[in-house]
């Protein structure tokens, strides 16, 4: 029934997070997927050392992926790889990863600026290599893991801009917040209750740019749509081709409200079948050719 567009995984639950494990196995993520009627999970490996504990290598997620025929890779390359320098080949390494199997990159969560060289030369890598790419944007520099923009994602249009053939997978806390007008700069830390009273950035540059695509995992995605559900019901059919259903799942009982919210709107009516079924798993093979 569904595809799931971000996961994360480790052979071996590793590092432990406020005492609990950090990350499922493969066995207990299958479990998971079995009891959620998931097919499928896009498996994107934590090389950043801001958010990754211990970093995480490409050929570990191949590999859970070839043994199990549950997860499609993606590969994962820290823009500081390759002496630390805007001109390193990033593409050339991410063509490899593509030829390995690898069907995008990310999750992408290097604490810099969207506009830093090391991170324009990444996105440049991965428009050559023809591979679409997750970002996690943070609300500030420091203390924190993702790419940094401002209130309004200014560094995100320009990126779009500039990398027309890129796919970018939105999401996080800091991206969602802004599918409606920011009430205070504090909204892009947390998951805003309040409904949406004036669309924001998200659906505007949604519109503008066609290589703008939403990850709709983990709390931040289904909260952008349970917040308002007459106006969720508006935003997927208008981005019913662009929209994707994830769970962002990490530690063997991270929540899956998403499940839930999707099937309710589908079998109450308020959203069609077709627009049900693209984004929970249509757009996914499209988009990733699977």
């Amino acid at each position: 029934m569904f595809i799931d567009i971000h996961v994360h995984i480790r052979k071996v639950p590793g590092f432990p997070r406020g005492g609990k494990p950090a990350y499922a196995t493969p066995e207990q993520l299958i479990a998971r997927y079995d009891n959620l009627q998931i097919e499928k999970g896009i498996l994107l490996p934590g090389v950043n050392p801001e958010c990754s504990y211990v970093p995480q290598s490409n050929e570990e997620v191949i590999e859970i992926a070839q043994t199990t025929g549950r997860f499609i890779p993606f590969c994962n390359v820290d823009p500081r790889s390759l002496n630390n320098s805007w001109l390193s080949p990033l593409g050339d390494m991410l063509k490899f990863y593509r030829d390995q199997g690898c069907k995008g990159i990310g999750e992408v969560c290097a604490n810099l600026h969207f506009l830093d060289p090391l991170v324009q030369n990444l996105f440049k890598g991965a428009e050559e290599a023809d591979m679409p790419l997750t970002f996690h944007i943070a609300p500030e520099m420091g203390n924190n893991y993702g790419l940094f923009d401002q209130p309004g994602l200014p560094q995100l249009e320009e990126s779009l801009r500039r990398f027309p053939e890129l796919k970018f997978f939105g999401h996080s806390q800091a991206f969602w917040s802004e599918i409606s007008v920011l009430e205070s700069a504090y909204d892009r830390w947390i998951y805003p209750a309040y409904p949406i009273k004036e669309e924001g950035r998200v659906p505007q540059l949604m519109r503008k740019y066609l290589n703008l695509y939403g990850d709709l995992s983990a709390g931040s995605g289904c909260n952008a749509l349970k917040r308002d559900r007459i106006y969720a019901i508006k935003f997927l059919n208008e981005f019913q081709d662009r929209l994707m259903f994830g769970t962002d799942i990490c530690a063997p009982d991270t929540p899956t409200p998403l499940v839930d919210f999707m099937l309710d709107l589908k079998n109450t009516g308020d959203i069609s079948e077709i627009v049900f079924n693209k984004v929970a798993r249509g757009n996914a093979i499209r988009i990733l050719g699977l």
